[in-house]
């Protein structure tokens, strides 16, 4: 792929992206997106034949992130300062670069996300993800603070409703919740 088409690819991911937000991802069409991106239709298909595609796209890169930092935590000790890490690697992943718009764009198209494979991929990498955060205690509590740490960082995008909050101050509102809920997880005894 040469770069002018893969810079091509990643600007239709962007447009889509906002227009899914704006309008949801079901009310938006292919022929929109063609539109506000000053392209054909046909040029459009050239890159991704459906919505579903882009969506697929935008997941395949976020899995591909989630997968190597679920990689390297399940390979970490199973203590509160790897926790810690593993949830600020997230945080700055979910924080950086064009993530922003990618996570109020789940955060907008829930319903859709849920009827699409790539939508459900997602969400099995969340509750892997979750797991590696709470190694060494298999309790309900912990299963469910390490869950809800992943989701103080989600969340934060949309339940933090402080008028022009910067973007690293809503960042460490959600480190300090989900490091109140790390820190309630048991270390396993040592030797284990």
């Amino acid at each position: 792929m040469s770069q002018s088409t893969g810079g091509t690819r990643e600007r239709i991911k962007a447009v889509a992206l906002e227009l899914f937000t704006e309008q949801g991802y079901e009310a938006t069409s292919l022929r929109e997106v063609a539109e506000r991106l000053g392209v054909t239709k046909a040029a459009l298909y050239y890159h991704f034949k459906s919505k579903d595609e882009i969506v697929t796209s935008v997941v395949e890169d976020r899995l591909e992130r989630m997968d190597a930092l679920i990689a390297w935590a399940e390979r970490q000790p199973a203590t509160l300062a790897t926790r810690r890490a593993v949830i600020e690697r997230y945080a700055d992943a979910m924080f950086s670069g064009e993530q922003p718009s990618v996570m109020r764009f789940f955060e907008q198209n829930q319903t859709a996300l849920k009827s699409l494979s790539a939508g459900r991929e997602l969400r099995d990498r969340m509750f892997r993800l979750a797991t590696a955060l709470c190694q060494g205690d298999d309790s309900p509590g912990a299963q469910l603070r390490a869950v809800l740490a992943l989701f103080a960082v989600h969340s934060s995008w949309f339940a933090v409703r402080t008028p022009d909050i910067a973007d690293v101050e809503r960042k460490q509102v959600a480190l300090e919740v989900a490091d109140e809920l790390l820190a309630a997880i048991a270390e396993p005894p040592a030797g284990r």
